[in-house]
């Protein structure tokens, strides 16, 4: 018997996440070179996940 789609190891499953952590966008800014050192943390502008 097969083993149900949901059951599978976390391993195995790379489903991409449509919303970022805060230091995750602060990274994407800093990659897109929207970020200055010394930047408030608060009110980031919206990223897409790469």
């Amino acid at each position: 018997m097969s083993q149900h789609r949901s059951l599978k190891g976390a391993s195995k499953i790379q489903a991409r996440r449509n919303v970022l952590k805060r230091f995750e966008r602060v990274e994407v800014l800093k990659k897109q070179g929207r970020w200055k050192d010394g930047q408030r943390v608060f009110g980031l502008p919206k990223t897409k996940p790469e």
